[in-house]
């Protein structure tokens, strides 16, 4: 074990991060990700049935009213309320992630959200600088983590290390002290949790609603923490300790500490064109690109064969029951039927994804004419390779492409114009309709949010 250990390193690193250390794509990079998030929150709200469970149990559960329940209306205690909005969250996979995959936003901006109106009520305004620069430090610790430590694919990544994100952004907002954000990464390991189980089977909500509960353990860490509960000052690297458990003690040291507090990679973040699993995008841009260049219309189409390695083959699995999901959860994880909307529409959008979507004739067929095709060279080392896809026509023809420069990816990103067009998709979605005025004076705050002096104001804007 290196002594100290990498949970002390980070605290000071968390206490003494300033927001005129941040580049300016950090800067921006928290931005757009605040509306991103705010606009998937919204749109789940609106659409997943699931979320409304966790949102009428958050509320029966009452409490101070200090924070917003997003999309729904109505106020709860940060934890609930981070809960409630980290649910709504990731549950459209529509939310930000990194250029490895994997997503940290669904976990942060829940949870300081929460953080931020509760320290507003008590303390005063929270500044858009000081929001931005929580942000920043989540976002730049995920960043460093995902590549360089031993992951097998088993834990969920987005929940086992996105409390520890959510949490170094709560305890710098809440300007812990080095002992305190100390003791609340030992106290966010109670609630690491999550197997990739959860994102691959069938049959479940959890996929959808997982981001609530690192939200929820990030707050309830700084709180603790803030209340004066100790931690586990070995938490990262010591005996049974987090990259024991959960990466067999595979990880780089040195690579993770790299530049911190010089280097902040919340720039690199990328925002997705289409709502569904990222590790699909390649296959949904190739068969976009054959259908557009070649004119294709849906009935010439005699069969889609989708070039498949290890993880593209778990979209796949079992074959019958991906290509006629029964709930939406279960269709943006359904390669053969993601690829089916591309071929069958032409394109993708949110309103592809609703209950009546789903049980559209065209797209169904489209679905039972896409066949998986085994290829080793696709599976998944550090990155996952672009998928291959190939359609045949009924006259014999056949159209082959790789997806690369998915919009949205590293090659390809979304800039502002993107994002904002994203948002007000997403929040004509909301459950509680939000006016035209509303949708734009929430996208203009975000966008010059290090000029805002309350960062909260964005959130009563949509209340």
């Amino acid at each position: 074990m290196t002594s100290p250990d990498l949970c002390q390193v980070l605290a000071d690193h968390i206490v003494e991060t300033r927001f005129e250390a941040l580049p300016v794509d950090a800067v921006e990079g928290a931005k757009k990700s605040v509306l991103d998030i705010l606009g998937v929150i919204l749109a789940a709200g609106g659409m997943e049935h699931a979320v409304r469970g966790v949102v009428e149990l958050a509320t029966q559960e009452g409490g101070v009213p200090e924070c917003s329940v997003l999309g729904f209306g109505g106020r709860l205690p940060a934890m609930t309320a981070a809960f409630a909005n980290g649910a709504m969250a990731h549950c459209l996979d529509y939310d930000d992630q990194t250029p490895w995959g994997q997503h940290a936003g669904s976990s942060i901006l829940p949870a300081l959200f929460a953080v931020a109106e509760r320290q507003a009520a008590r303390q005063g305004a929270v500044s858009g600088r000081d929001m931005i620069t929580a942000i920043a430090v989540g976002q730049d610790l995920f960043n460093r983590l995902i590549p360089n430590v031993g992951w097998r694919k088993d834990w969920n990544f987005s929940t086992v290390v996105g409390v520890y994100c959510a949490t170094a952004a709560c305890a710098h907002l809440m300007r812990l002290s080095r002992e305190q954000v100390a003791a609340s990464f030992g106290i966010a390991s109670m609630q690491s949790c999550g197997t990739m189980a959860v994102i691959n089977a069938t049959g479940s909500d959890l996929r959808a609603l997982y981001a609530a509960f690192p939200a929820r353990g990030a707050v309830t860490a700084a709180l603790m923490a803030e209340r004066g509960v100790s931690g586990v000052p070995t938490i990262f690297e010591g005996k049974l300790g987090i990259f024991e458990m959960y990466f067999g003690n595979q990880y780089d040291r040195a690579k993770i500490v790299d530049g911190l507090g010089r280097n902040y990679s919340g720039g690199r973040t990328l925002y997705k064109q289409w709502p569904a699993v990222g590790t699909s995008h390649s296959h949904i841009h190739a068969t976009i690109g054959l259908v557009r260049e070649h004119a294709i219309e849906p009935a010439q189409i005699r069969e889609i064969r989708v070039a498949v390695g290890d993880y593209h083959r778990l979209m796949c699995e079992p074959l019958a029951t991906r290509r006629a999901p029964t709930t939406l959860v279960e269709a943006k994880f359904s390669l053969p039927y993601l690829v089916a909307v591309a071929a069958a529409r032409g394109g993708m959008r949110l309103a592809d994804f609703t209950n009546e979507a789903l049980r559209d004739p065209q797209v169904l067929a489209m679905a039972a004419k896409v066949v998986p095709v085994d290829d080793a060279s696709l599976d998944w080392k550090r990155e996952l390779p672009p998928g291959r896809v190939e359609i045949v026509l009924h006259d014999g023809r056949s159209f082959e492409r790789v997806g690369r420069g998915v919009p949205g990816s590293a090659e390809a990103p979304m800039g502002w114009d993107d994002v904002v067009r994203k948002f007000v998709d997403c929040a004509s979605f909301s459950p509680v309709k939000k006016t035209q005025e509303q949708i734009d004076l929430v996208h203009r705050t975000v966008q010059r949010l290090e000029h805002v002096d309350d960062a909260t104001s964005v959130l009563r804007m949509l209340s």
